[in-house]
């Protein structure tokens, strides 16, 4: 007796079921979310209440929220652009550690008293920096066919232990009593922010970039090749798409910004590095870029909503005495369902008849 459902591949995907999924898959992750407060003895009503009031609740939320989504769009951007082409950069993490390292590097050894000169500096020395790091792994791919996923994911420990190695060596501040953090930096070599908030102009980086990455996939041939070599790398080898030279180039740019992001992170917001000073920005990053669709501009209003979660997780340790490891759980589930949700995206559930 034959199964009264069959699952087939789609031929085409509706537009509207492209924005439905993410948005059941963050539903279903909220309700998922609250069995697991419930759990906790926690209201969830309550929870979801205080997270919403400590993140959007007044101006200080809010900004502490856009604080949040600077870096968290400038690392979907990073690693969205290079998911388009599908290859994984998982590695954003590590990119924004380095991006962070050559920002301190430039206050260190090429310091000069003008913040304007400063920003260009920290900001190409991190860019370079991000880029060449994830460029290493795209060689490796488009060289010998290197699994990605594996170097990028590997080259994260790497730097952020190369960065331990510096924080706790030759970059200590003498003045932090011992505890682990590099001097912070001089004013020249921070970014302004706006009024008495901490929202620095990081924000109208991830903006600007964020809008010209829109153009670039839309209006550019090179977004073009991207989108073809990402839905046929065989017919782009056809049509004569150079194929290593774009997976170097989209694995170079992808770094460089995520590069840029730890340049913004420690010059716009924390002054000096620490340990953990990345946030794992890195990897919600990848919930980022799946949740916008890899869309640049819903990139930005995705982060945003990440970022309240922060905010409103910080809010939960404080009010209800929950652990910080309760939020992370709760972005697991929204990944896991959104990569879940991937499956009605490119799969649908027919009904067989009787007879079949």
């Amino acid at each position: 007796m034959s199964a009264p459902f069959r699952v087939e591949r789609r031929l085409d995907c509706p537009a509207w079921l492209n924005w439905a999924i993410p948005a059941g898959a963050v539903a279903t992750a909220l309700l998922a979310g609250a069995l697991l407060l419930f759990f906790l003895g926690v209201s969830p009503g309550a929870a979801y209440k205080a997270m919403f009031k400590g993140a959007l609740g007044d101006a200080w939320g809010v900004s502490e929220t856009l604080v949040k989504a600077i870096p968290l769009t400038l690392a979907g951007l990073a690693v969205g652009l290079a998911f388009t082409m599908v290859v994984w950069n998982i590695g954003a993490e590590g990119q924004i550690v380095m991006g962070a390292l050559a920002a301190v590097a430039v206050v260190r050894y090429a310091f000069v008293d003008s913040a304007p000169v400063m920003f260009v500096l920290m900001f190409s020395a991190a860019a370079l920096s991000g880029g060449l790091w994830a460029g290493f792994a795209g060689y490796l791919k488009a060289r010998w066919n290197v699994n990605e996923t594996i170097t990028t994911l590997m080259m994260n420990y790497i730097a952020i232990l190369l960065a331990e190695y510096f924080i706790y060596g030759p970059w200590r501040d003498p003045s932090s009593l011992g505890f682990p953090m590099t001097a912070p930096f001089p004013d020249a070599a921070r970014l302004p922010v706006f009024g008495s908030t901490r929202v620095h102009v990081g924000l109208v980086i991830a903006v600007l970039l964020a809008v010209l990455f829109r153009v670039l996939y839309r209006w550019t041939r090179w977004g073009f090749e991207l989108r073809v070599i990402g839905n046929n790398p065989n017919a782009a080898r056809y049509a004569g798409i150079d194929y290593m030279k774009n997976i170097l180039l989209a694995m170079f740019v992808s770094g460089a910004v995520a590069g840029i992001a730890g340049m913004t992170e420690i010059a716009g917001l924390q002054g000096r590095i620490q340990p953990g000073f990345s946030g794992g920005y890195g990897f919600t990053a990848i919930i980022v870029a799946w949740l916008a669709r890899l869309n640049p501009l819903a990139t930005i209003l995705v982060s945003f909503l990440l970022g309240a979660l922060l905010v409103g997780g910080d809010t939960l340790q404080v009010v209800m005495r929950l652990p910080l490891a309760s939020v992370q759980v709760l972005q697991g589930l929204i990944l896991f369902c959104v990569l879940g949700g991937e499956f009605f995206r490119n799969y649908r559930i027919v009904r067989t008849g009787k007879g079949e």
